[in-house]
């Protein structure tokens, strides 16, 4: 697969910002055609899967301007630039839930969508969820959920829950207390 491999000839970009870039590369393909990629740049974040005391999942409810809705989500969060990626998590989950784990462990990465985005995201999950209290940005909302395990499957199904990250984190989970069942 290697030889489909594409040579950037230019690149150009037409939007910088706080989360993202936008870069327009016209790129020449194995046989020599030429054509154009857009490609959205992005540091990379986090999303975490916890665990309460009961055995069940906190997740996250915050309205997302980009699909007009208010979505159920496992808390998540950009990774800083420069920044540790497994203190992003527990950065995160404070901030987003108000709870500090007594253990974090990292599973693994996926790209988000590479068809056009470089989006790399790190799931963990975490447990001995103590409280501290939510820190929120200034103009963040989020509520807070806990959600039994027996209602994942058809939380999803259902289109519940939406969002990819919260899938791909749920569904692992779900396949990991299945074998340890």
């Amino acid at each position: 697969m290697e030889k489909y491999k594409e040579k950037v000839i230019d690149s150009e970009y037409i939007y910088k910002g706080a989360i993202l870039n936008l870069r327009k590369d016209k790129v020449k393909l194995y046989d020599g055609y030429q054509t154009y990629r857009e490609v959205v740049e992005h540091m990379g974040g986090v999303s975490i899967i916890p665990i309460t005391e009961s055995g069940k999942i906190l997740m996250v409810k915050q309205y997302r301007i980009s699909v007009d809705e208010v979505i159920l989500e496992l808390p998540a969060g950009k990774l800083e630039d420069g920044e540790d990626i497994d203190k992003c998590a527990a950065r995160e989950l404070e901030e987003e839930t108000g709870y500090r784990p007594l253990k974090i462990k990292r599973l693994f990465s996926f790209y988000t969508t590479p068809g056009y985005s470089s989006e790399n995201l790190y799931l963990f999950i975490a447990e001995g969820l103590r409280y501290f209290g939510q820190n929120l940005d200034k103009g963040e909302y989020i509520e807070t959920v806990e959600i039994d395990k027996k209602e994942i499957l058809s939380k999803i199904i259902n289109g519940q829950i939406k969002d990819s990250k919260s899938i791909i984190g749920l569904l692992w989970y779900l396949n990991r207390s299945e074998k340890n069942e």
